[in-house]
């Protein structure tokens, strides 16, 4: 491989981005950027097997020309580290590893450019055989930069402009910052527009009470009273919860007494629905990143992580988050105390709010 960043001199590139939903949706932009840089390279991503479809809808080829079905990479590796590691010594986990490394080593990567700065991404990224490896001086776990051939101090307060800063090193050239794509899929589409179509959802707010772990997450009941309230001006919710959620979604729908309605979706299905959504109200999870993708006003409800790092991007949102709110990635259980400060009638000003104005200014990005 020639070292220029000249785009006929990379041809192979490998992005390394394990996990988790936010995260994958963060990486997007810098990756379609990579694209746009090196229009004639082979662009493979490596990927857990549980957020695939943020990348390839689940009945595409995850290999060949690209389509919207899989619109920003040519081949989707995926691993699947959480079953490997309770199965480690079987034999179709160890057929399983041999496949996907087989696959990954003869493809013969230029570079490979760890974007999660994980001990394992790293360790990944080294094992695919790339010539160079890319990664963040200061990663995420600092014992990853050990395994980077080549280390860039990123900039920028955002994770995405952080990564778009990474690709804009091995570009050698300063890149503008891209929309994220994301595949589409009729199955999904035909779903979602038939649980819409029943009740007549036209225009419609997403809530997502879920969050990662407890210190994120806002008391159901006030979801609740936002819905009673968008329902009363015409603007009914649909409810987004996923695997292990089912309970906090009833729960949501009890306080909202009908006024929103649950809805179970795959990634896929929840990339079809947030397209059609007018609104998205929730905290900071996946779902949330996924709408600010997709160009869908957030109303952004903080606790213990920072919005100026992980807040939703390039969009009109309003984030609410108050002063006595520590940063902290703790995974405690209990919502934060700072959280409970945010009232449902704060949340009902900041929906209508965005649902009232139409776009002002230039969004950041």
């Amino acid at each position: 491989m020639k070292h220029s960043a000249d785009p006929s001199a990379i041809e192979r590139i490998l992005i390394v981005r394990l996990s988790a939903m936010g995260d994958v949706i963060h990486t997007l932009p810098a990756v379609r950027a990579l694209r746009d840089a090196f229009p004639q390279a082979m662009i493979d991503w490596l990927i857990e097997e549980r957020w695939a479809e943020l990348l390839c809808a689940p009945q595409a080829s995850r290999r060949g020309p690209r389509s919207p079905h899989r619109p920003l990479v040519d081949w989707v590796h995926t691993v699947n580290l959480r079953h490997w590691k309770k199965s480690l010594f079987t034999l179709p986990t160890g057929q399983q590893i041999a496949r996907v490394w087989n696959d990954i080593r003869s493809a013969r990567y230029d570079i490979a450019v760890d974007l999660q700065g994980a001990i394992r991404s790293a360790i990944l990224a080294r094992w695919s055989g790339a010539q160079v490896v890319w990664g963040a001086a200061e990663p995420r776990e600092s014992p990853a930069s050990l395994w980077y051939s080549r280390s860039v101090v990123t900039c920028g307060a955002h994770v995405i402009e952080q990564n778009l800063s990474l690709v804009e090193a091995i570009t050698h050239r300063r890149l503008k910052m891209p929309r994220p794509e994301l595949p589409q899929d009729s199955k999904a589409e035909n779903r979602v527009a038939e649980f819409l179509a029943e009740p007549g959802l036209c225009r419609f707010a997403i809530l997502n009470p879920g969050a990662g772990w407890g210190a994120k997450r806002w008391p159901v009941e006030r979801y609740g009273s936002v819905a009673k309230h968008l329902a009363a001006n015409r603007v009914p919710c649909v409810i987004n919860y996923g695997p292990g959620e089912e309970d906090l979604a009833h729960a949501a729908e009890a306080a909202s007494e009908g006024a929103a309605k649950p809805l179970k979706c795959s990634i896929t299905e929840l990339i079809a629905l947030t397209r059609r959504a007018s609104l998205f109200i929730g905290g900071d999870t996946g779902p949330m990143h996924l709408a600010a993708a997709l160009q869908i006003p957030v109303v952004a409800i903080f606790g213990p992580t920072d919005p100026a790092r992980n807040g939703p991007y390039g969009i009109r949102s309003i984030v609410l988050r108050s002063p006595s709110s520590p940063t902290t990635h703790s995974r405690r259980p209990q919502p934060d105390e700072g959280l409970l400060e945010i009232s449902a009638e704060s949340v009902m000003h900041a929906a209508c709010n965005l649902l009232a104005n139409p776009p002002t200014g230039i969004p950041r990005g």
